[in-house]
């Protein structure tokens, strides 16, 4: 069987070599034999793996002492609304930035919990651009200011870090965490889907200053709480085991490659190459995304004939390039490139295109 070069926006691309030491384990992981699904999460050899996948991710980004790291279950759209319920008191109101679908989504599931401000949006230009800075309509009173550094589908994102003073800044790195060096002491809490650079879907990792845990008095089970999570070490209920083992199997690859800034080095060359590609193409390929907020990770571009799309996708799956077509919110095409995702993969596919062009021209 051969492998092809997976483009997914998510579920998405697994390293390889991830893949093949969970084959390896699979049947006898740890000299159990058995399973990491099927030991218990209170036993010494998964509690030694979750201890160790906390230390690894932790020295990536070299977290602070002062945050806690959660291993949770569920994914980001599940934080939309357990966040306010978290970090937000009755009548409280918080500063949403919409910068895309995924910021959109978060301010109406955030609605029924927090009073919503929306400091900025980039919707009166098709989220095509970010809002411009000078524009932000920010409140100092504000519980937490959300933003999401990486849009998935509209293919934009932040390339620096904005300043919201004391107030504490939530991000959605859903589609860009560990894909280049962070500085995670700028932030009051991270939350991250695994599955596009950390692993599998039903896992999503936290960061969160501790101060933050006890913010609310808010009625809510113990399972909302943040602050019940972090005592009992993300295992209050059953976690996601495999989830949990294949995010500390892709932490070690991580630093096996070097770390975040080789692999923000990476990133920029395989994000330059396809750019590259489309803008040289004479029109051929576009990208209508201000250059400035060119997404790394999740790179748009149409055909200047859409009647070729088809033709386009059919294709590229025949030669082993995956899950090119578009959101269908915006049709298109999109490659995700995500850690996982080599410069192989965008070489090929940047050969591809050309001779698409040169076949169908």
């Amino acid at each position: 069987m051969s492998r092809v070069w997976n483009f997914s926006a998510g579920p998405a691309a697994i390293p390889q070599e991830v893949l093949e030491r969970a084959q390896r384990e699979m049947l006898d992981w740890n000299g159990s034999g058995a399973s990491v699904m099927e030991q218990s999460h209170r036993g010494k050899r998964f509690i030694d793996m979750a201890a160790q996948a906390e230390f690894d991710l932790r020295s990536l980004l070299a977290v602070p002492d002062d945050y806690a790291v959660l291993f949770l279950q569920g994914g980001a759209t599940q934080q939309f609304a357990q966040i306010p319920m978290n970090l937000a008191g009755e009548g409280d109101s918080a500063d949403y930035i919409v910068s895309g679908h995924w910021s959109a989504k978060a301010v109406s599931e955030a609605g029924p919990y927090v009073r919503v401000n929306v400091a900025a949006s980039g919707e009166p230009d098709d989220f095509l651009k970010l809002p411009a800075r000078a524009d932000w309509q920010l409140d100092p009173r504000a519980a937490y200011v959300h933003y999401t550094p990486n849009e998935t589908i509209h293919g934009v994102e932040f390339h620096d870090i904005p300043d919201v003073g004391e107030v504490p800044l939530v991000a959605d790195m859903s589609s860009n965490i560990l894909s280049e060096p962070l500085d995670v002491s700028r932030f009051g809490l991270i939350y991250a889907g695994a599955q596009k650079n950390i692993g599998p879907s039903g896992l999503l990792v936290m960061i969160i200053r501790r101060d933050l845990l006890l913010r609310t008095s808010r009625s809510m089970a113990r399972i909302f709480r943040f602050a019940e999570q972090a005592a009992n070490d993300s295992m209050l209920n059953t976690p996601n085991t495999w989830g949990w083992y294949l995010a500390g199997l892709t932490f070690q690859w991580l630093h096996a490659q070097g770390g975040l800034v080789a692999m923000g080095e990476r990133n920029r060359a395989k994000a330059a190459l396809l750019y590259r590609t489309i803008d040289d193409s004479d029109g051929y390929y576009r990208n209508p995304i201000d250059p400035s907020a060119r997404s790394r990770m999740n790179v748009r571009f149409t055909l200047h004939d859409a009647a070729l799309d088809a033709a386009f996708l059919e294709e590229s799956e025949a030669v082993g390039l995956l899950a090119l077509k578009g959101h269908k919110a915006l049709g298109g095409m999109r490659a995700s490139l995500y850690n996982a995702v080599p410069l192989e993969a965008v070489e090929a596919l940047t050969q591809f295109m050309g001779d698409f062009a040169t076949r169908h021209g």
